[in-house]
């Protein structure tokens, strides 16, 4: 091999710690403590170290970093494993904003699969010390892994909102985002409204909920329960919901989710009843598939990356010791369809 193809070599090579402690004649920990900035060491011997580092372009692996730094350069994701195949887009899409906020600060990303009756993938990675902080993906609210991670030292934030006292929460504003599109339909005179929901262990069901009941309040009336029908997920129940809400003569329905609002469609479609001609329908969450509905119907639109980004965000402010506010709330968008005029 020629002189030049050997450099070419060596340059290609990826230095170690140990590669240029050799070089410069001093020990490991010394090129460490020079890296990290920890450590009692000489000032001339540090820029030594840094000087050769800049010209060499060596970059630290994360687990030396994380030796280094006392960091591993990983975070956890809390995924709930009795999601319905309906809520999976809005989880995909919150964890791209994870992933591409974590992959900025050169992050990696662990999931942990958990309900609320097994949170044994949680408490084994927390008890192994394998990450620096954790995000969940949902509150819940009587939420298990939410209490067990207020009783560990690891930092974390929680995607949506809680009642559990000093947890750091990133949110939606569903309430105000509901309260918005109800208070709408009542300006416009539809005051006789249906609203078919889901899950109520959820937080951001009751939440959503209660936002549709104030914007009743601050019209001067009271929704009217009996046309509320919470705890409604298979398509049986939601037909039900429908069919009792036309007996009651609604003059409108609103579906907590896309999912729920689908059936709904379904069911109407399927019993010839004409929207928004014989009944108007809105949603608490928008998607594509409601843009494209003939009539497309008036929902409420959140940027769930966003939501995401924002949420790693906050869990780097505190990882970094900064102060943040327990609870950051992000916008939304009101979208305006055929189906509710």
């Amino acid at each position: 091999m020629s002189m030049e193809n050997k450099n070419i070599g060596n340059y290609n090579k990826k230095l170690t710690i140990a590669d240029i402690a050799q070089e410069l004649g001093v020990s490991k920990t010394t090129v460490s403590r020079s890296i990290s900035g920890n450590g009692r060491i000489g000032e001339k011997t540090k820029e030594r170290v840094l000087d050769y580092i800049e010209k060499h372009n060596y970059k630290p692996n994360a687990m030396a970093k994380g030796l280094a730094q006392s960091k591993t350069f990983n975070l956890c994701v809390v995924y709930p494993t009795d999601c319905a195949t309906n809520e999976l887009p809005f989880f995909q899409k919150c964890l791209i904003g994870i992933v591409q906020r974590a992959a900025s600060e050169q992050y990696d990303i662990l999931i942990a699969m958990v309900s609320n009756t097994d949170i044994s993938q949680l408490t084994r990675i927390i008890e192994n010390h394998k990450v620096d902080g954790v995000i969940t993906l949902r509150t819940l609210v009587d939420d298990n892994a939410i209490k067990f991670l207020k009783q560990s030292d690891v930092p974390f934030v929680t995607v949506g909102s809680t009642s559990e006292k000093g947890v750091i929460q990133v949110d939606n504003d569903n309430m105000a985002a509901c309260r918005g599109l109800t208070m709408l339909l009542l300006t416009e005179g539809i005051e006789r409204i249906a609203l078919i929901g889901g899950n109520t262990q959820h937080v951001v069901t009751q939440n959503r909920y209660q936002g549709f009941r104030e914007a009743f309040e601050k019209w001067g009336k009271t929704a009217d329960g009996r046309m509320v029908y919470l705890d409604m997920e298979d398509d049986q129940s939601i037909d039900k919901c429908v069919e009792d809400a036309l007996r009651k003569h609604a003059e409108c329905i609103i579906a907590m989710d896309d999912n729920i609002c689908k059936k709904i469609l379904d069911k109407l479609k399927q019993d010839l009843i004409e929207v928004p001609k014989d009944i108007k329908v809105a949603s608490f969450y928008y998607s594509k598939e409601l843009e494209k509905n003939n009539p497309p119907i008036t929902s409420l639109k959140f940027n769930v990356p966003e939501l995401g980004t924002a949420t790693c965000n906050t869990l780097f402010s505190i990882m970094d010791g900064k102060e943040v506010q327990e609870k950051t709330v992000l916008g939304y968008e009101l979208i305006l369809k055929e189906s509710t005029h």
